[in-house]
């Protein structure tokens, strides 16, 4: 009878320990899947800006079309962003449109009669918009990471966590700060 007390103390200890990592295992399996999911909303966003630009490039070709560098700066920007394969390049594919769209706007503004253009203004409106949800879904990428990273590094998780098949990501950060640092106006 004396050996029944430690073979439960041993069993409980082993059940503990497996609903542990059961749990564990499910909320890593569920954070990486919501920035799984985060990462997907920003593809989505940075595809609808992607295929506004043309049409904002069109719209603004017609009133400066000598302004040829400008046109294919933008357009070779756009293609870095929907080329770009991770957070990383993403964020330096962010830092270059950025650039390029405030010489865009930069020579739009040099046209009051463009800028009096319904179909440029509605272009413009559709722009903002994708620029705020981009920010959001920036956001909500960025958290899930935070959280992900966060669960991998704390300890006991950190002892098997990657030995589970769970990495760090990275977060979607804009290499060149200074590209963004003011974004690019748009006057009404």
């Amino acid at each position: 009878m004396e050996w029944l007390i430690p073979v439960v103390i041993v069993l409980a200890v082993l059940v503990i320990a497996g609903v542990y990592l059961w749990a564990t295992y499910n909320s890593l399996v569920q954070l990486n899947v919501r920035v799984d999911e985060a990462w997907s909303d920003i593809t989505v966003q940075l595809k609808r800006r992607a295929d506004l630009i043309p049409n904002l490039i069109e719209s603004v070709k017609g009133y400066a079309a000598h302004e040829k560098a400008v046109f294919e700066n933008v357009t070779r920007a756009r293609a870095e962003t929907l080329a770009a394969g991770g957070p990383a390049e993403a964020g330096v594919a962010e830092g270059h449109l950025q650039q390029a769209l405030k010489s865009l706007f930069a020579v739009a503004e040099a046209y009051p009669q463009l800028q009096a253009s319904q179909n440029y203004l509605q272009l413009q409106h559709a722009l903002i918009d994708t620029e705020d949800k981009i920010q959001a879904s920036r956001r909500f990428y960025n958290g899930g990471v935070r959280e992900l990273n966060t669960k991998i590094k704390v300890f006991p998780n950190n002892l098997f966590a990657r030995n589970l098949g769970f990495s760090e990501r990275e977060f979607f950060e804009v290499v060149d700060g200074a590209a963004i640092a003011e974004p690019p106006r748009v006057q009404f």
